[in-house]
Formats: structure tokens, C-alpha cells, sequence
């Protein structure tokens, strides 16, 4: 079995179950992927498979994937991703469906992360504020931020205003609820990261 597969965040929903609890799930759009190449310890140094995922028109693809695409007579793909395995038991052009989850199954999704532009220690890093009354003009503001003669600079990795969002994160223990083989699509219990039309690796 592949450790993971590639797909598509469609948004979030809400089902019941047989005791009439309300589970929000996320709907993932999984695969198909392609087996584009395996990787073994004697030519490699390690045993990993890859995946193609999205199928892409010529145009958008560049000549030398088209042509290593082509000769395994698989369609076109945007994106490549490997899954380090020891069992080989994958064939070059082998096509890999959401039927290898089953219901019940926990997995661990990583995408990226929604960009939320430049914020500040509060939003940022969840920093109390502080007075807003008698006169304060210290509401959000940052601070001091450390000593002055010693050490006369500030320490790197200090919690500071900044970028927020728009990086990897994961998210594991993601329990399936449903899985339907024929339109591809995988129901996942919780939210997981990233905005509609996200890129995921589910795994």
C-alpha cells in the first residue's frame, strides 16, 4: 500500500450520524494518481515511490516531464510527490485510487496554510494586550523587546510581528468517515489546512 496520496481540498460540510450527531467533515478530492518512478536502495540509496497527481495539457507542462510522462503512457501531470516505502510492489504508470483508505482509518494531512499577511504579536503569537484605560498608549503594542548595555541586541527567534500562515502544516490523526472510489472523493472528520482547491497530501 502507497503511504499517501495527493488531492484537492473541496470545503467543508456537515453530516449526521445513526445517532443523529452532527460531525463536520472536510471533502478532499483524492487522486487519481500515477506511479511516475520508484526509487530502490541499489540505485538510490532508498526506497521510496512518487506520485503524479493533476492531469495538465502539453502546454503547461515542460518538454523533459512530457517526455518521461509519455513513455510510461500516462497523462500529463502538475505534480510529483514522494512517499518513502521499503515494499515494492509498484509497477511504472500504476494507477492509485482512494480505495486503499477504509472508513475508520485515522490519516495525517499536510497542505499549506492560509496566508494571512503581516499580523502582530497578538494575532501572531497569542500575546496578552495590554492596559487600554488611564492613559495607556501600550494597547498592542510589541514591547520591549530586550536588554539595553547587555547584550546590547536582540536575541534571534525573538517572538516578533511578522508573516502569518502561508506555510506546511499537518495535521494527523484525521479520522475517515466516508470514502467513495467512484467520484474519488474522501470525507474527513474535522478541518484540515489550507483554503478551497488546496493542494493536500493525505497519508
Amino acid at each position: 500500500m502507497v503511504l499517501g496520496l495527493l488531492g484537492n481540498k473541496i470545503g467543508m460540510t456537515h453530516i449526521f450520524d445513526t445517532d443523529g450527531n452532527v460531525i463536520p467533515v472536510t471533502i478532499i478530492r483524492v487522486g487519481p494518481c500515477y506511479v511516475t518512478q520508484v526509487k530502490t536502495k541499489e540505485t538510490d540509496g532508498y526506497s521510496a515511490v512518487q506520485l503524479g497527481y493533476h492531469e495538465i495539457s502539453k502546454k503547461h507542462c515542460k518538454n523533459p516531464q512530457a517526455s518521461h510522462f509519455e513513455k510510461l503512457g500516462i497523462p500529463l501531470l502538475r505534480y510529483c510527490k514522494e512517499y518513502r516505502d521499503d515494499s515494492l510492489s509498484y509497477d511504472l504508470g500504476q494507477q492509485v485510487t482512494c480505495e486503499m483508505f477504509q472508513i475508520g482509518q485515522k490519516v495525517c494531512v499536510t497542505a499549506k496554510s492560509i496566508g494571512k499577511g503581516f499580523a502582530g504579536n497578538q494575532k501572531r503569537h497569542n500575546f496578552s494586550r495590554g492596559p487600554m484605560t488611564h492613559g495607556s498608549k501600550n494597547h498592542r503594542a510589541p514591547g520591549s523587546i530586550g536588554a539595553g548595555t547587555t547584550p546590547g541586541r536582540v536575541f534571534k527567534g525573538k517572538k516578533m510581528a511578522g508573516q502569518l500562515g502561508n506555510r506546511k502544516v499537518s495535521i494527523s490523526n484525521l479520522e475517515i468517515v466516508k470514502v467513495d472510489p467512484t467520484k474519488h472523493f474522501l470525507v474527513v472528520k474535522g478541518s484540515i489546512p489550507g483554503k478551497i482547491g488546496n493542494l493536500v497530501s493525505i497519508q
